[in-house]
């Protein structure tokens, strides 16, 4: 691997928690971040399809947070 997906020291790591209890279904996130969430049809709340995305996302999954209109998503900063 290189590159924003090597796993190197340098690259920070984190994780994407979605409060189930806020989430409404807007579909915000998955139009910002299509790789990493996904409003399948019928569904009431979003899928997150890889908790731990590469950082080459984080810039789209940040947009995501922070566009959420019931701010249930949150990222988690990962040892």
């Amino acid at each position: 691997m290189s590159g924003a997906d090597d796993p190197s020291p340098t690259a920070r790591r984190y994780r994407i928690v979605v409060d189930r209890d806020l989430c409404q279904g807007h579909g915000v996130c998955e139009a910002e971040a299509p790789n990493v969430f996904e409003l399948p049809k019928k569904a009431t709340t979003v899928t997150v399809l890889d908790e731990t995305p590469p950082e080459s996302e984080r810039a789209a999954v940040e947009a995501a947070v922070r566009y959420c209109p019931t701010h249930a998503l949150t990222i988690e900063e990962v040892d």
